[in-house]
């Protein structure tokens, strides 16, 4: 899968699951920006494995809750790329509680980051891509906003608007040659996801009809194909990659 000469913007790409998207997208011929509210070294190290890979990395510090940060951060990355071909939506937190003890304060941080923030950047890069008349928008949902998730009502909320903002995002662009999919993991190996108890772990490995828990990696090789030409006529999709863990 060939990306070269293609330009992607990665929210939330300075750990998890957004580094190794945003190397594997490298790795394909991309050059890569990414948005980091609070990790910047962690960023830098980032575009510096980006630059090695002989691309072009752009770190930008932008809270993806903020509309002006994002309009700000689309309009620098098509100045310094000369345009914009591949938007990732990414970052996401989650602040998990029971529904009668959340606060309006958790509600509003996961909503504000997880789903605004997607629309932010989206709002920001179509113009973009309406102008040029292609371009290609993948958002990382969750099966857990298709199937809920006890203590994530929030979180569940979010993702499932991910869900819906997708389909009519691919509905609205596709006669300006705009792909919109999302991507659903399931249980994925992050450093987090490492730290959890592994109670944890061994429940989410037994929901799964593979035996096995997802890999950084498994996500990100599902990026590259739907950034890339082969994956041209897909579109308004919801794509798990959770090893059958909700099927």
């Amino acid at each position: 899968m060939n990306l070269e000469g293609k330009n992607a913007i990665v929210t939330g790409g300075s750990i998890g699951i957004g580094t190794s998207i945003v190397l594997h997208l490298a790795r394909a011929g991309a050059n890569v920006a990414l948005n980091y509210r609070r990790h910047a070294d962690e960023a830098q190290a980032v575009i510096a494995e980006v630059e090695k890979l002989g691309r072009k990395g752009l770190a930008v510090q932008a809270d993806v809750g903020s509309a002006d940060a994002a309009a700000r951060m689309v309009a620098e990355v098509v100045a310094e790329f000369g345009s914009l071909d591949i938007l990732v939506c990414n970052a996401g937190i989650n602040r998990d509680a029971v529904i009668w003890k959340m606060t309006e304060e958790q509600w509003d941080q996961v909503i504000t980051t997880n789903l605004k923030g997607y629309f932010n950047y989206i709002h920001a890069a179509a113009p973009h891509f309406r102008e040029q008349k292609r371009g290609c928008i993948i958002n990382i949902t969750s099966i857990n906003g298709l199937r809920g998730k006890f203590g994530q009502a929030n979180y569940a909320a979010s993702k499932a608007g991910i869900i819906g903002l997708t389909k009519t995002v691919a509905r609205e662009l596709g006669r300006s040659g705009v792909t919109a999919n999302a991507i659903a993991p399931g249980m994925i190996l992050t450093d987090m996801a490492r730290k959890l108890d592994q109670k944890w772990l061994d429940a989410a490995r037994e929901e799964t009809v593979l035996g096995k828990l997802g890999e950084l990696e498994d996500v990100a090789h599902l990026v590259v194909f739907l950034a890339s030409d082969l994956a041209g006529h897909i579109t308004g999709q919801v794509i798990s990659v959770d090893g059958g863990q909700y099927i």
